[in-house]
């Protein structure tokens, strides 16, 4: 066979794989990237059409009634209605009108519309219309026609402001960063004074904990949560802790995280060199210095990623804020700011886009800050044993 014409193994596998990845970065990022150009456009542009068209005309079926009996006049025996269906001034173009909802598009802009009684209507381009007929209008209300209307595409910071003044979404921030970082901090001190116990102190019983944390780790939220509360209500009743509270939420979310942490930290210091711990109990070094001064070092990447885990986990939850913390605007978090928006609002899309955008932004920032640490605290020490 000529080998000009083969292709070597090593280079179709690794084509398919960068393919494969590539595929993965764009339907993972492609809802972030929608969610933002959404968030910037116009919500009547929003409604009608989707983010890929954001950058091209839309076109939106409507309707207008014309004025009533009360606003025409009479000029040399016809009776007249003239106005806008469009704003002065605005960008919007009328393309096609009618009579019928059915047929918003029979006529072309420039056509007449001649009805039965005699009765004629105009409409142009930029929405002005004129009614004419040999017979005054009797209605109060005037007739309705219906057009095809296309607008430029549009882009505002209209939704940010209104999310960010009138929603107090900016106090919910504020209460989410609150409990976040607390309850990051909290696990990740004690699981990584755990995960030293387990990995290089000997104790009664140590193999055995381990497997009950690890085993831990199955256990759904949902179940635990219950029983999780009713610990906390009998424990605050005898300490005179208010039910709903911050140190409430710290804990939950301190306990909920603790499995995974243990895990992953211990994973990780037993795959430390030996030496260097020897080392430093022969020169006479506790557990508590090797700890601080060594351990905690190297453990650095394995730190960073499960912050990663439980920075975005606790960001993001809504349950265990809606059964540890009130609604008050001093607790509210984010997730439940936004149930409530869409709970408000309904349709109004583009304060919701705006609203989940600003969510984002800082978990995408402490991700983006430490991603370097995350696969390298993942996969260190997965291969030991």
């Amino acid at each position: 066979m000529d080998r000009k014409h083969t292709i070597h193994p090593f280079f179709s596998g690794r084509l398919f794989t960068h393919l494969f990845l590539l595929v993965i970065v764009v339907v993972w990022t492609a809802p972030t990237v929608g969610l933002f150009i959404s968030s910037f456009r116009d919500k009547d542009q929003l409604v009608v059409s989707g983010w890929w068209s954001a950058f091209s005309s839309s076109e939106k079926k409507t309707a207008g009634r014309i004025g009533g009996a009360g606003e025409q006049i009479e000029i040399n025996g016809k009776f007249i209605i003239c106005g806008s269906f469009l704003k002065k001034g605005s960008s919007k173009k009328i393309i096609a009108f009618g009579a019928r909802s059915n047929e918003p598009d029979a006529y072309q802009i420039g056509e007449t519309i001649r009805h039965k009684n005699g009765a004629t209507f105009r409409l142009d381009a930029d929405g002005s219309y004129c009614w004419e007929s040999p017979k005054p209008a009797e209605r109060k209300r005037g007739q309705r026609y219906f057009y095809v209307v296309t607008s430029p595409p549009v882009f505002t910071f209209d939704n940010y402001r209104e999310v960010l003044g009138s929603q107090n979404l900016g106090q919910s921030f504020v209460n989410t960063l609150t409990v976040t970082i607390p309850a990051t901090i909290i696990p990740i001190m004690i699981a990584a004074f755990a995960a030293y116990a387990f990995s290089w102190m000997r104790f009664p019983g140590r193999n055995f904990l381990f497997i009950v944390v690890v085993g831990l780790l199955v256990v759904p939220l949902q179940m635990s949560l219950i029983p999780v509360l009713r610990l906390y209500n009998r424990i605050g009743s005898l300490f005179a802790v208010e039910a709903k509270s911050y140190l409430g939420i710290w804990m939950a979310h301190t306990g909920f995280g603790l499995p995974l942490a243990i895990y992953l930290l211990r994973n990780y210091m037993s795959s430390l060199p030996r030496d260097i711990i020897e080392s430093a109990r022969i020169d006479g070094a506790s557990h508590f210095q090797i700890f601080t001064r060594m351990v905690v070092p190297l453990s650095v990447p394995a730190l960073a990623s499960f912050a990663i885990f439980q920075f975005l986990w606790v960001w993001n939850d809504l349950l265990i804020a809606l059964v540890f913390l009130g609604k008050a605007d001093n607790q509210i978090v984010l997730t439940s700011k936004l149930r409530e928006l869409l709970g408000s609002y309904g349709a109004n899309w583009e304060i919701l886009t705006a609203s989940a955008f600003v969510a984002i932004v800082v978990p995408l920032m402490v991700f983006f800050a430490l991603q370097r640490f995350f696969v390298r605290g993942l996969l260190s020490g997965s291969l030991k044993e």
